[in-house]
């Protein structure tokens, strides 16, 4: 069973060469296409569209689908969280995130992560392995069936963003092809201007990541503004330190187009680096490095009773803000959504009884 091909992870021209191979004719390909992502469909049994004889040959080769819920929990502020498990058993987590005017899916590319992050529940975990192209688009098909039916419309627009568990940067290659199918006007068509990617820091995938002509948002996490401090919250530090880090960082700021977004994420530890002078030093660094194209997302720090980190006080977070923008750097602060259900930014942890009601799924 494991050897079977996963269909939602084939690009369009795989599918071309595979109905090619069977005999099939060609158009066949478009409509399985279709019925993966355009129609979210889980089994070939339910593309009615296909011949019958058609549906069980490729019951027979490939899957239409691998992950299944575990589990799923609802936040008192609409967040959802999906602990789902891989055909081999690993843990992935997705979260869902609804405001008025979009969704906004939150998806992993490993299950777990190997960076070891300081202040990450998700670190806890290791890394356990990186998920398909396959298993990334599925997480979303899941959720969009989860929430509103299988194959219905959204009422608006749907936002990806590669920050669940695990370094997006470490599964370049099926997190790259995922996003190009997850774009296809047949399918999915969540187009690249609607995603937006986050990395730890991993410095020759930005450079590559800088030369794509179609690419998401760029989201950087920096957390500290020197080597001293970084190595200890983020030790991927030690092999691309920060100086590194903002010279790939102002190669991928001289390539963007109108529209792009680029960030620095920064999580705000309380005591640890949210003071006035931290945050003098971080607007000196940007400034030193020419980046003025670049915004900082402010993260209060989500707790967990495994983690030494609180987050900053509101009165905190908003003087470290303050600080930022009398000296010309543009910050944001991220409202936390879902804290309650351990879906928060750094909380993913395949936790599977949080203290919270879980939904209820046919």
């Amino acid at each position: 069973m494991s050897e079977r091909l996963h269909l939602t992870g084939a690009s369009r021209a795989e599918l071309v060469e595979l109905f090619e191979r069977l005999g099939e004719p060609l158009y066949r390909a478009d409509q399985v296409f279709r019925g993966l992502h355009g129609r979210r469909r889980r089994s070939f049994d339910e593309m009615t569209d296909l011949p019958q004889d058609l549906r069980a040959k490729l019951a027979d080769l490939a899957t239409a689908s691998t992950l299944s819920i575990e589990s799923s929990y609802i936040s008192e502020d609409g967040t959802r969280r999906y602990l789902m498990r891989t055909r081999d058993g690993y843990p992935v987590e997705t979260v869902f995130i609804p405001t008025d005017n979009r969704d906004t899916i939150c998806f992993s590319s490993q299950s777990g992560c190997p960076l070891k992050c300081d202040f990450c529940l998700t670190a806890k975990l290791g890394l356990l392995r990186d998920l398909t192209t396959g298993e990334i688009i599925e997480q979303i098909i899941v959720v969009l069936n989860e929430v509103y039916g299988t194959g219905m419309d959204t009422p608006h627009g749907t936002n990806l963003v590669a920050m669940g568990a695990g370094e997006p940067f470490l599964n370049f290659e099926n997190l790259i092809k995922a996003l190009e199918i997850l774009s296809d006007p047949n399918g999915l068509h969540i187009v690249p201007g609607r995603v937006t990617v986050s990395t730890a820091g991993i410095v020759p995938k930005i450079y590559e990541f800088a030369g794509l002509e179609r690419r998401p948002n760029l989201a950087i996490s920096l957390t500290a503004a020197n080597d001293e401090l970084r190595n200890k919250l983020m030790p991927i530090n030690r092999k691309w330190p920060i100086e590194q880090l903002l010279a790939a960082a102002k190669v991928f700021e001289r390539t963007l187009k109108r529209g792009e977004r680029f960030t620095f994420e920064y999580v705000l530890l309380s005591g640890v680096n949210d003071s006035e002078n931290d945050a003098g030093e971080l607007a000196r660094l940007l400034k030193e490095h020419g980046l003025r194209k670049v915004k900082i997302n402010l993260i209060p720090h989500n707790p967990a009773d495994q983690l030494d980190y609180h987050p900053s006080s509101p009165e905190q977070v908003k003087r470290f803000k303050q600080v930022l923008e009398e000296k010309g750097v543009s910050a944001y602060v991220r409202t936390p959504r879902g804290r309650d259900i351990f879906a928060a930014c750094g909380q993913l942890a395949a936790k599977a009884e949080p203290n919270t009601v879980e939904i209820q799924t046919a």
